[in-house]
């Protein structure tokens, strides 16, 4: 009994352990599409407002090209640290 009880702790251990390690990783993708889908309504209502050539419009490009590159590096390191893990 003592064994069996043993046992479904490592399996139970190792589930929460598994599933912990992934929704941090699911929690920042979902807040980078979130930030880039307010970057790219915010360069849309420069645009609507100002015009497409205008300096808001501009601002507002350089912004969402900055998020992307933030959010695409992160991206790019969960990447590289899952494919670290993957050689060991």
């Amino acid at each position: 009994m003592t064994r069996v009880i043993r046992l479904l702790c490592v399996t139970l251990l190792t589930i929460v352990g598994l599933a912990g390690t992934s929704l941090p990783a699911r929690a920042d993708d979902d807040r980078c599409e979130r930030k880039i889908h307010q970057a790219e309504a915010r360069l849309h209502e420069a645009v609507e407002r100002y015009g497409e050539n205008s300096r808001k419009a501009h601002q507002r490009r350089e912004q969402l090209e900055q998020v992307k590159r933030r959010c695409g590096d992160r991206h790019d390191d969960h990447h590289d640290h899952d494919r670290d893990h993957d050689h060991h």
